[in-house]
């Protein structure tokens, strides 16, 4: 091997440390990057009604702080003292579900449960690992000084990059061969229409789905409909396993008023989630973008096992970024010239 190669591979080996070693910054930077590319629809909009691109920036940032502002300020309240009273009451509804579990064992016959665990051990198990879940599902936003100054460090990068986004492109660009430019802009462009597209396909479910949630649990008559609603909404990102999750709240309480109410729960969100899937994620995704679910959740736990919630959060940005990349250059430009 020459001294050139040699030199090479040792500064590769160096690059991946340090990205590794900065990748929770590079996770910010690329949250910054998306917050930008989706408000820069906004500001494009506003340009072509004659604002000057300042103009637009600024009304744009104010639009959207003041909509998380009364946000904040008419929902998170409520939510939080909710949620409070979520935690305190699941445990009781866990209580109820192990009551019924042990009367169902009088009508049945032991050998139907075959091999089971023994109630007390197999309903400390669900309740720790519940429990568990339910304290610690919001632990990302509660970690306080360190998740403020996150915030704000992504809204200024976020800024930066609105107020003039050419130069950050342009030097981007620069770090490919002087041929492939021009096609790593085309892919750039794609990869702005997939990020908005995702996103835009994912707000619009979580509100689907919130909205639905609140609904049904109001007319069953379920103790804090709106926390739990709002669970179902937030939880929609983590395909297949985020409504498993958010089923559970609600039927444990309503569990505490009878069993049937519980089941009955259970099938709301099943078909909730039978309009999601075959309905709604269909007909946006087909519009915005083209999501493969398994390869969205594989990769969700991936960045999750590597990055944590911050990863999870991203996941989905991450993955239509990945796709078009794939696609585009490792499929189009490399692996199909050999055809």
């Amino acid at each position: 091997m020459t001294f050139g190669k040699t030199v090479g591979i040792i500064c590769f080996v160096i690059s991946l440390i340090i990205l590794w070693k900065i990748r929770q910054v590079l996770l910010l930077a690329f949250a910054a990057i998306v917050l930008a590319t989706a408000i820069n629809r906004i500001v494009k909009t506003l340009q072509k009604q004659g604002m000057k691109r300042g103009v637009a920036v600024g009304i744009s940032v104010f639009f959207i702080l003041l909509v998380i502002a009364g946000f904040f300020s008419i929902i998170v309240p409520p939510v939080i003292d909710q949620w409070q009273q979520l935690i305190q009451q699941v445990p009781v509804g866990f209580e109820q579900l192990k009551t019924w579990y042990l009367g169902l064992q009088d009508f049945i016959p032991n050998q139907f449960f075959g091999e089971l665990q023994s109630p007390e051990s197999l309903f400390e198990q669900i309740s720790n690992t519940g429990l568990g879940l339910f304290n610690n599902v919001f632990s990302f936003f509660s970690t306080g000084l360190g998740i403020t100054l996150n915030i704000i460090l992504v809204m200024a990068v976020t800024i930066m990059l609105l107020s003039n986004p050419t130069p950050y492109r342009r030097n981007f660009i620069l770090i490919f061969p002087a041929f492939y430019r021009p096609r790593v802009n085309e892919i750039l462009n794609e990869c702005e229409q997939n990020v908005v597209g995702s996103l835009i396909g994912l707000l619009f479910n979580m509100t689907v789905i919130t909205i639905l949630s609140g609904v049904g649990l109001w007319i069953l008559g379920v103790r804090l409909a709106l926390v739990n609603a709002l669970l179902a909404g937030f939880l929609t990102f983590i395909p297949n396993i985020g409504p498993t999750i958010s089923v559970i709240p609600p039927a444990l309480l309503a569990l505490l008023d009878s069993p049937l109410k519980a089941l009955a729960v259970v099938g709301l969100y099943i078909a909730i989630q039978q309009i999601e899937s075959n309905i709604l994620t269909p007909l946006v995704m087909k519009r915005e973008v083209s999501l493969l679910p398994a390869v969205t959740l594989l990769s969700q736990v991936t960045f999750t096992i590597f990055f944590g919630t911050l990863g999870l959060l991203l996941a989905i940005p991450l993955v239509a970024v990945l796709q078009v990349w794939f696609r585009e250059m490792l499929v189009k430009d490399v692996m199909n010239q050999y055809d």
